[in-house]
């Protein structure tokens, strides 16, 4: 009898070629009988699936993609396994020394943890060198020198852009692009409890400078509100954007995907510093949880282990997702194909998280709100980061 695995998956073409081919080879290497069925999602609808549609406790799943960002909501609601008992029944052989302690801790609390690491890649600065070393520009250190950059670089009548925004009201990248933009010129949005600081000078030169960046036709792709992380990153690829702060797979996108229209000519740095502050990163990841309501959660677990290896990390990697172990990140053929991968150490040495809270996807959407305001209209940014304060404030309570 052929036994079904279900899988949530992120919608990015990579995740999805690589879960197939990582299923074939746990079929081939263990079980025939086997098969796998894979439903793919925008972020919004996947979290919908998840939470609303009661998807991690039905049995709709066996395995989801859960971003960093929902773990604490999935744990609280009990809609996910603790995986410490199946590590303890059967181990996975390098756990945990093969990894960055930075891609494990988060999904590590309340006694337990929720999900194994399968894609990362900390925000950064990628750039086109050539475009930078033809206009004799240095790779920017400073917003105001990213902004400047942008401007010299914009040539849409050659079908190129300074740089684009991922301003598309998802719950993700505005709340992750304002919380840099706080954090690199010396503030914190949030502490550890999310409690928010919004009414700071740091807060309010963040949002001026992303509402005046989005504004800049001189230097902007167009249309910012109707793009996602993964569509900005695709422009990049594509030859339309000359340089952006997005996150570290969409520079090995650049290297490995068929229709890239930049390999070799791509480079990554840190994310640029603002008036006060230092460089900084975000690291926000992907992990594999195993649902509550699953009917298979053994094999689901077996299937997690082999995701686990060197050889299948190294794939996720090769079909142009992020691999999590420290094997990939060093693996010669992978610097070969991506020459700036070993720096992904580096950029983890940088990077920040977020708040782990509960309610941490409902104050994504009032810094949606924050950022939409800004961007169409004209209510100054103290005004709109006190109301903003007030709404995160209720949600916490």
């Amino acid at each position: 009898m052929t036994t079904q695995i279900r899988i949530a998956v992120r919608k990015f073409s990579p995740f999805e070629s690589a879960i197939r081919k990582q299923f074939a080879d746990f079929s081939a290497t263990y079980l025939n009988d086997v098969r796998i069925e894979i439903e793919a999602l925008d972020l919004n609808p996947l979290h919908d699936a998840l939470f609303a549609r009661n998807g991690l406790r039905d049995g709709s799943f066996d395995i989801a993609f859960l971003s960093t960002d929902w773990i604490s909501q999935a744990q609280q609601a009990n809609l996910i396994e603790d995986l410490t008992p199946y590590l303890e029944r059967t181990p996975i052989a390098d756990f945990p020394g093969a990894w960055s302690p930075s891609l494990l801790k988060f999904q590590q609390f309340r006694g337990g943890f929720w999900g194994m690491p399968y894609h990362d890649g900390p925000e950064c600065l990628i750039f086109r060198k050539d475009l930078l070393a033809e206009a004799e520009l240095p790779v920017p250190t400073t917003w105001s020198e990213f902004h400047a950059a942008a401007r010299r670089l914009h040539a849409p009548e050659q079908g190129r852009y300074g740089t684009v925004l991922a301003l598309f009201p998802d719950g993700h990248n505005t709340l992750y692009d304002f919380c840099i933009h706080v954090w690199t010129r010396g503030g914190e949005p949030f502490n550890a409890d999310a409690h928010p600081n919004l009414q700071t000078p740091q807060a309010i030169a963040a949002l001026d400078f992303i509402r005046n960046l989005a504004r800049d036709e001189h230097a902007m792709a167009p249309h910012a509100r109707n793009l996602d992380s993964v569509k900005a990153g695709l422009m990049f690829c594509e030859g339309k954007v000359a340089l952006m702060a997005n996150w570290f797979g969409f520079a090995a996108l650049g290297e490995t995907w068929t229709e890239s229209a930049v390999k070799g000519l791509v480079d990554i740095a840190p994310l640029p510093a603002g008036d006060g502050g230092v460089s900084a990163s975000l690291n926000v990841y992907w992990v594999l949880a195993i649902a509550a309501g699953s009917k298979e959660k053994e094999l689901a677990w077996s299937f997690l282990r082999h995701l686990a290896t060197a050889p299948m990390d190294k794939l996720t990697t090769t079909e142009g997702a992020i691999g999590v172990r420290y094997s990939t990140w060093r693996d010669a053929d992978i610097n070969r194909i991506i020459p700036y991968y070993h720096k992904l150490s580096g950029l983890h040495e940088r990077a920040r998280e977020l708040p782990r809270h509960p309610k941490l996807a409902d104050i994504s959407h009032v810094i949606d709100d924050v950022l939409k305001e800004a961007v169409l209209g004209n209510v100054p940014s103290g005004v709109l980061l006190a109301s903003a304060q007030r709404r995160v404030e209720s949600i916490i309570a």
